[in-house]
Formats: structure tokens, C-alpha cells, sequence
């Protein structure tokens, strides 16, 4: 019986179109749009002026604390500006823009396709170049990876857990980098468990990737204390407490982080990553990204270098439909609609969705029935429309006791409410809000 997670999930269409599809790379953008925060936590500081010549992989903004990441040039010419763009969120933020004058990258990094197997390396100087070459998690979360490699004193790592479960529809850029990059994850895959000390690294894919399964379990033969779980097909799988409960049986506490039960969650493509920094010193300046929707004519996964206009890369996949109704950054689930076609990609950029106009428009709101379908199916085990009418109603201190902050924001209710009710959009303002009154208190 394959495993899972008993709490919730539901199960959307999956429409993954670009299954299978290579991943090709595009020529460069004329200028790049580089932000200095495309990870949690503070955001990096320019290191470079306008008018500066930079190399592709030359660091152009350091990171300002432990809970922040460098950040390099995905390409190689002039600083034209450090100005404000607009990003996913819509919001203006700084970046690093930079006129394209060829590609000439680093000397320092070695771009042989040579495969390397060297886990020769200590821990110490796995973190490191982790942190030198800025790589955060690619799942979408952006949490700067050496950080999650440094355990905390006086605890214990057992498990390091892989999520190559894909499991937000439409996306496939971590499913086809497995198949064209499989060695390469599994040696990341041994260095991130030298860093955090862990007894064992388990791989877990969604069932719905029999070629990955099959590919990436012959590969891992290769390697000890290595081994590939295949899960049963539920969405949100790919959660951090859920991916550790469905392969482990261990359950997170609430406010808890995975090291408390043993575990340290990497993403697939982050293991990938963490390989060309260690092995090729490569910063993370580029990264595989799913262009995909129903009215696409070339449902695509492409090589995008950090700082390309999504446009462009629209563009590579057969252009703008016609009927498009909206643009999505990530998956349909837990992605952000975007004001503009040329947002930049940024690190935790995982997809560009393009819906058509039927699909695109938000279902007319109705009054809660009491269903209790949200209820049935968050994985949290929350009440979702409680925790709304509160947010609603400023009611902070109760949605606090309510484990607001347990919210994963994965978008189960949303998608399950047969009122169309926005429960997500309720949920985070009440977080954000919430959030915002605690780190008061602290200060």
C-alpha cells in the first residue's frame, strides 16, 4: 500500500502537459531584473554600483545575516540601474538591473558535464559554499538552505528527506530534472547528509512519476543509505509536515520545525543545486521552470537564468494565448495571479501558468453553508472557516489559540467550498496581521 498522509488533501486534475518535455534553454534578455530578497528572511545589499561590469555568477548583492542569501548575476555586462520593480507579489522592490553584454561567467566555475562524485568534503565546507553561492529552497518556500543544514546544538538529524513530489498540478520542472539530472541530485543528496549528519536519505515521489521512480531507484543503488519511496497521489503531499508523517510516521508539532522530530526536509531541486555549488562551485543564478496551461501551444520546462521577463519566456513556449485570462507564478494551488507578463524569475520561481478567461475569473461568493467540507480536507486538521470569520472580525488573540499560524496556506478549502468562499485570502490577512502584533511583542 503506497503511503500517505491521513490528515485531509483533496485531489485536483493534474494536468501535467509538459511531462516529458526536455528542458531546453532560451537566448538571453536584452537587461535583467535581479530583486535583492528572493528568499526568506533579510534581503541581500548591493555590492555593486551602476555603471559596474559583472560577470555571470559575480556576486551583486551579500547577504545581511544568517536568515539571508547572496545574491550573483545570471549574467554577464553592465549595471544600469539598483531600482524599484514590481514583483510576483505585485509589490515594488529593489533590484539589480543589468544590461546583457554576452555571457562570459566566472572563471572560478566549472562548467564540464562532467559528472563528479566527491563527498570528500566536510560538513563545515558544504555549508559554506552553500551559503557562498546563495542557494535557498527551490519548493518555493526560498528558506536559505544553509541554514536548514546548520542542526541546531543538542539535536539529531535521522532522516533527510527528499520532496520530489511535485504535487501541485500542471508542474513538472523538478520531474524532468530528475530524469536528465538524477546522479547529480543523489551525490547533492549525499553531501546535504554529510552537513546535517543523517543516518538515512529518503526520496519520495508521487506515483503519478513511474519513469522518475524506476530511474531514480536504479540510480540510488549506486549509493548507500539511499532509497526511493513512491506515494500515493494526494494533494498537498509535497508538504513539509506531510511529506515527514506519510514517509516516517512522525508527526511535527505545532510551532515545531522538522528537526524536532529527526527530520530535515530538502527540495529535489535544491539537492541539485547544493551539488553545483558544492562540486562545480556554480551559484544559484539559474533554474528549471515549467511554462504550462490549457490554451498553451508549447507546454515547455526551460533553463531561465534568475531576472528574465516571464514574457520571454512565454514567448519560448508559443507565445500568449489568446484567450488568456490570467498569469500565475507557481502552481494553481498555492502560486500568485501577477499584475504584468514582464515580472521578473526569481529564485523560487517554479512555474508561469497561463489560464484562459473561462477559468481565470473567481466563482460567485455565496454565504457558508456549513458544509464542513473545508474542515474534511485541511491537512492541518484546522477549521477553515472559523479561522476566516475571525481574521474577518480582527479577532487576533482567538486565531492565535486556533492555530492560524499551522496554516500552510495550501488552498484545499478554497478549492473545495462549494459557497466559493476566498477562506485563503481571509486566512492570510489574519497571519499577516497576527504576525505583525507578535513581532511587536518581541521588540
Amino acid at each position: 500500500m503506497l503511503k500517505t498522509f491521513p490528515k485531509g488533501g483533496v485531489h485536483p486534475g493534474e494536468n501535467k502537459f509538459s511531462a516529458g518535455k526536455p528542458i531546453e534553454t532560451i537566448e538571453l534578455p536584452k537587461q535583467v531584473y535581479i530583486p535583492v530578497a528572493q528568499h526568506l528572511g533579510a534581503p541581500a545589499e548591493p555590492v555593486v554600483a551602476k555603471g559596474d561590469v559583472v560577470k555571470t555568477g559575480q556576486l551583486i548583492a551579500k547577504s545581511t545575516g544568517f536568515v539571508s542569501a547572496n545574491i550573483h548575476s545570471s549574467v554577464s555586462g553592465k549595471v544600469l540601474k539598483i531600482d524599484k520593480i514590481l514583483d510576483t507579489s505585485g509589490y515594488k522592490q529593489t533590484c539589480i538591473v543589468i544590461d546583457v553584454e554576452g555571457d562570459e561567467w566566472l572563471e572560478t566555475i566549472d562548467r564540464s558535464a562532467e559528472i563528479i562524485n566527491n563527498t570528500d568534503i566536510s560538513a563545515e565546507e558544504i555549508r559554506a559554499k552553500v551559503a557562498g553561492n546563495g542557494i535557498v529552497g527551490l519548493g518555493g518556500a526560498t528558506f536559505p538552505t544553509h541554514v536548514k543544514l546548520s542542526v541546531p546544538a543538542g539535536k539529531t538529524c535521522k532522516y533527510l528527506i527528499i520532496n520530489a513530489v511535485e504535487c501541485e498540478p500542471y508542474l513538472t520542472a523538478d520531474h524532468q530534472l530528475m530524469m536528465e539530472k538524477g546522479e547529480e541530485i543523489l551525490i547533492g543528496c549525499k553531501l546535504i547528509q554529510k552537513a546535517v549528519g543523517a543516518e538515512k536519505v529518503i526520496v519520495g515521489i508521487e506515483n503519478n512519476k513511474p519513469d522518475a521512480i524506476k530511474h531514480m531507484t536504479e540510480l540510488s543503488k549506486k549509493f548507500e543509505h539511499i532509497e526511493v519511496n513512491a506515494l500515493k497521489v494526494k494533494y498537498p503531499q509535497g508538504g513539509e509536515k506531510q511529506l515527514i508523517k506519510s514517509i516516517t510516521n512522525r508527526e511535527v508539532p505545532s510551532g515545531a520545525l522538522p528537526i524536532e522530530v529527526g527530520c530535515v526536509v530538502q527540495n529535489v531541486g535544491t539537492a541539485f543545486a547544493v551539488y553545483e555549488a558544492v562540486i562545480k562551485n556554480k551559484p544559484l543564478f539559474e533554474r528549471v521552470v515549467t511554462v504550462t496551461g490549457k490554451s498553451v501551444k508549447k507546454p515547455s520546462n526551460i533553463l531561465s537564468r534568475i531576472g528574465t521577463p516571464i514574457n520571454m519566456l512565454i514567448e519560448a513556449a508559443g507565445g500568449m494565448p489568446e484567450d488568456t485570462g490570467k498569469i500565475v507564478s507557481g502552481g494553481p494551488m498555492m502560486g500568485k495571479a501577477v499584475s504584468s507578463d514582464k515580472i521578473p524569475v526569481t529564485k523560487g520561481t517554479s512555474g508561469v501558468l497561463i489560464f484562459p478567461e473561462q477559468i481565470a475569473e473567481r466563482a460567485e461568493t455565496y454565504n457558508c453553508i456549513r458544509c464542513g467540507r473545508c474542515v474534511g480536507v485541511c491537512p492541518m486538521g484546522l477549521e477553515p472557516y472559523l479561522i476566516k470569520n475571525m481574521a474577518a472580525v480582527k479577532m487576533y488573540e482567538e486565531l492565535q489559540a486556533e492555530r492560524a499560524l499551522d496554516c500552510m496556506e495550501c488552498g484545499s478549502c478554497v478549492y473545495v467550498c462549494p459557497a466559493g468562499v476566498p477562506l485563503l485570502d481571509y486566512i492570510r490577512l489574519g497571519k499577516a496581521n497576527l504576525n505583525k502584533i507578535l513581532r511587536a511583542k518581541k521588540s
